[in-house]
């Protein structure tokens, strides 16, 4: 079921409005198997380089979090080909330019030839969410955090589309688990504190 909504999604520039009217079970199914392939797979994918890069991250001070952020982004970012590299560069020139369409190519390009490179997936996310593309958006993070489920800015991501779906109850488990990786992450304290204020005080 999820592989085929996932196809019709991908053919079709789904809108925040299409969205809520979607199903809640069917909603509930991909957020529900996000969730689980993620807490699955997570302990088996931090390298040792990265692992204590990770440790450091969760003890250290707000001082220091910015280098530990540009170093484990240099892990991340390194598709082990300097042609994919060229193509991940090229998207984030177009996303910054807010060429959508072109981010989009790029990064389809970047997934088509290295599958196994977690940002790829994440950057093709961020370009199919602000295209309005959210089923398409939703997919790539999946495919993302099963590669990196470290990633505090997918996670991070994934809380803000919870939020669009309104399902402020999972956006709450997203923005915790991004503070549990990194706890001075910025935009998930002030997200976090908003769902507090709105009622949500769950954590993990």
């Amino acid at each position: 079921m999820l592989r085929v909504l996932a196809l019709e999604l991908r053919r079709t520039a789904v809108t925040f409005s299409h969205v809520m009217a979607m199903h809640a079970k069917i909603l509930k199914l991909i957020v529900t198997a996000l969730f689980v392939s993620c807490l699955i797979l997570g302990p088996v994918q931090a390298q040792s380089t990265e692992g204590e890069l990770l440790e450091q991250l969760r003890e250290a001070p707000e001082s220091e979090t910015k280098r530990l952020e540009r170093e484990l982004s240099l892990i991340w970012d390194r598709s082990g080909s300097a042609s994919m590299d060229l193509l991940l560069k090229r998207g984030r020139e177009a996303l910054e330019e807010e060429d959508n369409t072109r981010a989009i190519e790029h990064f389809s390009a970047l997934t088509d030839h290295a599958p196994d490179f977690a940002e790829g997936w994440h950057a093709r996310a961020t370009a199919y969410f602000r295209a309005g593309l959210y089923g398409p958006a939703l997919d790539d993070l999946q495919r993302a955090l099963i590669l990196n489920p470290n990633n505090y800015n997918a996670l991070f991501g994934l809380g803000v589309m919870f939020q669009e779906f309104g399902d402020l109850p999972r956006a709450a488990e997203a923005f915790d688990r991004v503070l549990e990786i990194h706890p001075n992450h910025e935009r998930a304290q002030e997200a976090r504190k908003r769902l507090v204020g709105r009622g949500i005080n769950e954590t993990l």
